[in-house]
């Protein structure tokens, strides 16, 4: 097998140029396509991954399979023109997350199912996450238990892969995050992962590899997910501190061959995240940011269409959004809180963004495709750039974008993606 690009990650530190790799964890098409044209421009590789909930063998909450998912990024890249021996396809959070409600031992039998498919399908970064309780279990299990289970999906992969050609896999360890979909309160501080909880973590899924005879597996691991004081909430943003995680950052010296992984780094500073991949966070996960930012390019086109073409549709965008959400709030209920006003106001500018669940249902993707068809072929004027879409205001006035709804919504996207290729090099 040949070896993964990932592989020498934590060498990167030491480079003139890359550094580090951003995750695109998203399954939106656009912001998919987004990232391949950035990366093409940029003449370098692409991580995107998905994660357990989004994309497993029963489907997940996008309807597809690991080998479904790989299919629809590969037409992506097709359309895009991105080569695909650059693309590398990771698993998030992979473990018995979607079924935990059941007992341990079907719970982990659908998770060693799901790394399976995921193994087999291609993806060649899979960060193992046991670390929640199944029924009847405690919520965060002990570390030796989480390893345990770890590496028995390690293992599944390994067997999987024993046969067949290509690209080793790497492994990322740890979960020292939220549950996949975000937090689900307002946040004030949070505890950054302390060194010794991290080298601990490292020890004791090699010990759990090596128990279950995958020790070549561990040689894999590239990375732990540890907490370096970021993450965001509904209405706000907790900034990376790098003080605060000077100590953990120094742990990685006696952890030869690994990096960290940040999670939650959505909506952080340019500068903020360069100092996370310069302190060891080499690879930055960005997901509801980037839908956030398309979410409000679409809702600046709504405004623009609904103001050149009043009463050429029967609904907004937004107010079908509104329809949908409230019809439908089992993506979304759990996560905002607060008075009806507050709770409305979450649903659609919320920085956890569950609009980005949202996006396939039917009367939403027609809503969009109605205002796409409104604008097509049509040069929005700049002033009306300048109000509703302020940050491409200045490139479609150099000329670097053309004021088209497309352009424009891809240019929203690519505008937060510039702040992590260049934080990475």
């Amino acid at each position: 097998m040949q070896t993964s690009y990932l592989s020498d990650i934590s060498t990167w530190r030491d480079r003139a140029s890359l550094k580090g790799i951003p995750s695109i964890c998203s399954a939106h098409p656009t912001v998919i396509e987004a990232a391949m044209l950035h990366a093409k421009r940029k003449d370098c590789h692409l991580l995107v991954e998905a994660t357990c909930n989004q994309v497993n063998q029963d489907g997940g909450y996008t309807g597809m399979t690991p080998a479904g998912f790989k299919e629809f990024v590969e037409k992506i890249a097709a359309k895009t023109g991105f080569p695909l021996e650059r693309l590398i396809l990771g698993g998030d959070h992979l473990g018995p997350n979607p079924w935990k409600t059941l007992p341990a031992d079907e719970a982990m039998a659908k998770a060693c199912e799901m790394i399976r498919a995921y193994a087999e399908a291609g993806f060649t970064k899979l960060h193992l996450d046991t670390s929640m309780g199944c029924a009847g279990e405690p919520v965060a299990l002990p570390d030796a238990l989480t390893a345990e289970r770890a590496a028995r999906l390690a293992a599944v992969a390994e067997e999987t892969l024993r046969e067949v050609p290509g690209v080793k896999p790497v492994y990322i360890v740890g979960t020292e995050v939220p549950i996949p979909g975000g937090a689900m309160e307002e946040l004030d501080v949070l505890e950054v992962t302390k060194p010794e909880a991290a080298l601990e973590t490292i020890a004791v899924h090699r010990r759990a590899f090596e128990a279950a005879g995958v020790t070549e597996a561990f040689s894999r691991v590239v990375g732990a997910v540890v907490q370096p004081g970021v993450e965001f909430g509904n209405e706000n943003v907790i900034a990376y501190i790098p003080e605060k995680a000077a100590a953990l950052s120094e742990t990685l010296a006696s952890l030869p061959g690994l990096v960290f992984e940040a999670h939650s780094t959505d909506y952080q500073s340019r500068d903020a995240l360069r100092q996370l991949v310069l302190d060891g966070f080499a690879i930055l996960k960005v997901g509801p940011g980037l839908t956030f930012a398309l979410r409000e390019a679409y809702y600046g086109l709504d405004r623009i269409a609904e103001f050149l073409f009043p009463d050429k549709r029967p609904e907004t965008l937004v107010a079908v959004i509104e329809r949908v959400l409230t019809h439908d709030p089992r993506n979304w209920e759990k996560y905002y809180h607060g008075s009806d006003f507050e709770r409305h106001i979450q649903r659609h500018f919320s920085y956890s963004d569950r609009i980005r669940y949202y996006w396939p249902q039917h009367e939403i993707a027609e809503a969009v495709t109605s205002l796409f068809a409104l604008l097509e072929g049509l040069d929005i004027p700049e002033t009306l750039i300048s109000q509703y879409l302020r940050p491409s205001y200045q490139s479609v006035r150099q000329g670097k974008i053309v004021p088209r709804a497309e352009a424009l919504a891809l240019d929203a996207i690519d505008l937060v993606l510039e702040d992590y290729f260049e934080a990475c090099r």
